[in-house]
């Protein structure tokens, strides 16, 4: 299931996050892995995603990302 959502939280040292959606009840886990960029993965907060989840037990989840992409405009204003 592909869907638009927002960046909770996400922690680079340990290389992972959440990410809230109307589409995944109690947010979604996300690894840095399954982040769809360039160089050093990671996601920030309130930034705006992309994302395909699966139903997964992931750390008490319910669901769990596996492509996450990050959407242009806010990429951009990330970069400034």
């Amino acid at each position: 299931m592909q869907s638009v959502g927002f960046v909770r939280v996400f922690h680079p040292e340990e290389g992972w996050g959440v990410i809230d959606s109307s589409e995944v009840p109690g947010g979604c886990w996300v690894h840095f892995s399954a982040i769809q960029m360039d160089g050093y993965r990671a996601l920030h907060q309130g930034q705006r995603v992309v994302f395909e989840a699966e139903p997964a037990d992931q750390d008490g989840y319910a669901y769990r990302a596996v492509h996450v992409q990050v959407e242009p405009a806010t990429r951009a204003a990330k970069a400034k």
